[in-house]
């Protein structure tokens, strides 16, 4: 469970739409809390990061979507973009593997690029509709970024990224995330998009004065000290 001393932490996905609408937000309206919170990616494991996890102890709280639930994010999702102004395409997932992107997200990350590569792999998904559990365009966000296209689409095949990813799950399941986006501050729980307003208005008040957060001390998109270079309405679950 979170101790009230770490800094907050914003749970994200690459597969969510409610998490890249967070995203959006936090970048745009939200600067300095974007840059005060530990980015931790949250993915649905396969059967490797499945027994790792078991391996430590954890167990992730996740149940497929049912028809019914889908259908409404669908519809959902159109309504927020709208509402927004932002257009978006609708990615089709052909037998998805999420450690492909998230651990890609710690390989980019060891390489000092994660908030690039958050941004590169949030637009490839939700502003082109590409399958970003596809090896070769995780390969080439690895080219536009600068970073090794092999070494980054096969990520998955790492076995320290494995280790660390199996460590992030385990965080899941102590920090008590069930779906995404998700925020942590101490004891406190906020889930969804609708609820990230509440999330930093809570952090503004703890920081007294005029609410404004002091500058991060680590890149705004990183795991905090585990970082690799040793990762209801408005939420997807």
């Amino acid at each position: 469970m979170s101790g009230s001393g770490r800094a907050p932490r914003f749970y994200f996905s690459l597969r969510s739409p409610y998490s890249w609408l967070a995203y959006r937000e936090l970048l745009e309206r939200h600067p300095d809390v974007a840059g005060a919170v530990e980015w931790r990616p949250f993915f649905e494991p396969d059967g490797t990061s499945e027994r790792l996890l078991a391996e430590l102890g954890g167990s992730f709280p996740y149940t497929a979507m049912s028809r019914a639930k889908h259908l409404y994010v669908l519809q959902d999702v159109r309504r927020l973009t709208a509402a927004r102004g932002i257009a978006f395409r609708w990615p089709v997932d052909r037998d998805p593997v999420w450690e492909v992107p998230h651990l890609a997200y710690l390989r980019a990350l060891r390489g000092g690029l994660g908030p690039q590569f958050v941004a590169a792999a949030y637009r490839a998904r939700w502003e082109q509709g590409r399958d970003i559990c596809d090896r070769t365009v995780i390969a080439g966000i690895g080219s536009e970024l600068g970073l090794d296209p092999a070494e980054l689409a096969g990520a998955s095949d790492d076995p320290e990224l494995r280790r660390q990813g199996a460590l992030l799950l385990k965080d899941i399941c102590d920090d008590g995330v069930f779906g995404v986006p998700f925020f942590v501050q101490g004891f406190n729980r906020f889930w969804g998009l609708d609820r990230l307003p509440d999330f930093v208005a809570h952090l503004r008040a703890r920081a007294g004065g005029d609410g404004a957060l002091p500058p991060p001390a680590a890149p705004a998109v990183g795991l905090g000290a585990r970082a690799v270079d040793d990762g209801h309405a408005g939420g997807c679950g």
